[in-house]
């Protein structure tokens, strides 16, 4: 099981509505037109690597709707974040690229960069695209600045880490990293999250534990990490195992299997509002934490033909309009979740404010305004600590 599965009800549901909101204004600026614009429509693949589809599919679909002399059909399917880069370069090599678009969080930009399979997006198409510096969040814009020219930012959040546990299993609640290894030993088996490379509150988590524990240098996981890695082997003699994906995890905290999880203010809220993890789910923030920013991305893979390219750019305008950003509240996966400023959640779809109203937490805009906001790992370095994660602390238990 995973999130994006159980959240496609209902996704396409106001595709139309959205269509009628100003979509044709994407073709209507004055941009250079290098590459041009198809003279007949094409069919694009999407693939998502991130859960993006719960928070943009509707907006695409709109596009679609909106411009069918550009846009024939489009084709959405998902992947596991590690596996995706291994296929790109497979079909580069080949010469035979069926990929049009990855939906990807830090995860698949990072090993794309470090691959070099990424179209460079900036500034060959910025002619063709919104500034981003003047309509970006300040967050989603340091988000901007780790894709390398190679993606673009089209969701962003705070993400964590936060502790989410059952109330009535977890009587103490830690309050400490030394707090929270205590209860790990005390509780074997009954915390876990998933392997890093696959995981947005798993990675979220890893990147926390440098600003939670003093160490050296949270930006280097090389030369900077000595107690985060040596914390993470120590806790991980009383996990029982690393799923290979957050859903799982989520799965295992709502039937009961788990007590205590690492997770973010999406992941708290959207299964709770789907009914995976029961309403009473709490969370806590443990002393001293940082917020590790996240964000989605939108890449192009080398090898897409330009006509595609250029209808990918047309609709990466759509996704950046304000119309299209006020979808990605969704039912609070990537809460808050628009990278644009001026999008409040009145703007969101009636349903995306009813979930909100009732599973999000008035504490969240306190420790938004109130706690430090740090950046992930530029994506060199993130290559580094998914390696060395899987090698050193996750080789024995992945599952």
């Amino acid at each position: 099981m995973n999130k994006f599965e159980l959240t496609r009800r209902g996704l396409l549901g106001s595709a139309a509505g959205l269509a009628a909101v100003g979509i044709a204004g994407a073709q209507s600026g004055a941009r250079a037109a290098v590459p041009p614009l198809p003279t007949s429509p094409v069919n694009l693949n999407v693939v998502d690597v991130a859960g993006n589809l719960a928070l943009t599919q509707k907006a695409i679909e709109a596009y679609r709707v909106a411009n069918p002399k550009l846009v024939s059909r489009i084709a959405f399917t998902k992947a596991p974040a590690p596996e995706l880069p291994g296929k790109i370069k497979a079909q580069q090599a080949a010469n035979r690229v069926d990929i049009d678009i990855v939906l990807t969080g830090i995860d698949a930009l990072s090993a794309g960069v470090d691959q070099k399979l990424w179209v460079s997006m900036l500034p060959d198409f910025a002619d063709k695209l919104p500034k981003l510096d003047d309509i970006y969040l300040s967050g989603a814009s340091q988000m901007q600045g780790l894709a390398a020219n190679q993606g673009v930012c089209v969701v962003f959040c705070q993400a964590g880490p936060l502790l989410e546990y059952m109330p009535d299993r977890v009587k103490t609640v830690p309050k400490t990293v030394g707090d929270l290894l205590a209860w790990a030993k005390a509780n074997p088996k009954r915390f876990i999250y998933a392997r890093p490379a696959n995981s947005g509150p798993g990675r979220i988590f890893m990147m926390g534990l440098p600003y939670l524990l003093g160490d050296k240098d949270p930006k280097d996981p090389k030369d900077g990490w000595d107690k985060t890695w040596a914390y993470l082997k120590e806790l991980g003699q009383h996990i029982e195992y690393y799923p290979s994906g957050t859903g799982a995890v989520m799965k295992e905290l709502g039937d009961g299997s788990r007590d205590m999880i690492p997770t973010q203010m999406g992941w708290d809220i959207n299964p709770r509002a789907l009914g995976v993890v029961p309403k009473e789910a709490k969370v806590a923030a443990l002393e001293g934490f940082h917020w590790i920013l996240d964000a989605h991305y939108l890449c192009i893979p080398k090898g897409v033909a330009p006509e595609k390219q250029a209808v990918i750019v047309d609709l990466l305008n759509y996704l950046l309009s304000k119309p299209a950003q006020a979808t990605t509240y969704d039912e609070g996966y990537f809460y808050p979740g628009p990278a644009v400023k001026d999008v409040p959640l009145s703007m969101a779809p009636p349903e995306s404010q009813r979930v909100i109203a009732e599973y999000g937490r008035p504490e969240y805009a306190r420790l938004i305004a109130e706690t430090p906001q740090e950046l992930p790992l530029t994506p060199d370095k993130l290559v580094y600590a998914f390696s060395r994660w899987d090698q050193e602390v996750g080789a024995a238990k992945n599952k």
